[in-house]
């Protein structure tokens, strides 16, 4: 809404008039909705999104795995997977059909995730010890033979508060990595290009005999995301 006034200053026999409008609604609001409107347009007309709909997968970022997969071949029938950060349950879905019956896909979030076929989770903060322990008690005897991770923080947009938060969770899913996986174990992980990257695949090919990075197809080019590829966990 616009709102315009006149005022009549009396100063001696001097009259002035002042006319001003302004508008009640936020300068930043209608730049928002605009660029929501422009984001579920981009979603809904994403081909990626279109054939998750389709492949009755619960996102897009399937396909960001099935391709990593295919060219590194980190999940083989009978496998154990820890993923973290699982919610909805896009990777999980695809590491359940990809380790078989013989496998088993264990899933972990701080937010609820609906039941999936071959996959057991436990709803939490891996962080805290309790739910660690939580996760290595549904483990049992059983050893981890890759931890994965596409978890990524909430976007404010702002690169100085985005990129430490997205640093953080990945430097926590390796920080679990080390404490789980076997020697020859394997380690998957969104990763963002920019402050802490380097350091962050200097620690990991301290402790991995070979590290990589993939850009899959249904990465957004304009997405600095890549994914760290970890393999032969020295121990």
């Amino acid at each position: 809404m616009v709102i315009e006034f006149v005022a009549m200053l009396v100063v001696g026999k001097l009259v002035i008039v002042v006319y001003s409008s302004f508008s009640t609604e936020s300068p930043s609001m209608p730049k928002k909705r605009s660029s929501s409107r422009a984001w579920l347009k981009e979603h809904r007309e994403d081909p990626f999104v279109q054939r998750a709909q389709k492949d009755g997968y619960r996102s897009r970022a399937c396909y960001k795995l099935l391709e990593i997969n295919d060219r590194d071949k980190l999940i083989r029938p009978g496998m154990t997977v820890l993923d973290l950060g699982s919610a909805p349950g896009g990777w999980s879905q695809i590491a359940a059909d990809l380790v078989g019956a013989r496998g088993r896909v264990l899933a972990t979030d701080i937010l609820p995730m609906d039941s999936l076929g071959g996959v057991e989770f436990v709803q939490g903060d891996f962080t805290e010890e309790a739910v660690f322990d939580h996760l290595l008690t549904t483990l049992g005897s059983d050893d981890v033979d890759l931890v994965m991770s596409d978890m990524a923080p909430n976007m404010s947009g702002l690169n100085a508060v985005d990129q430490p938060r997205a640093m953080y969770l990945v430097e926590l899913a390796l920080d679990l990595a080390r404490r789980v996986l076997p020697k020859g174990g394997a380690f998957l992980a969104k990763v963002f290009h920019g402050e802490g990257f380097e350091p962050l695949m200097a620690d990991c090919r301290g402790h991995f005999d070979k590290v990589l990075t993939r850009k899959p197809e249904a990465s957004r080019p304009r997405s600095r995301e890549v994914y760290v590829v970890a393999t032969g966990f020295k121990g």
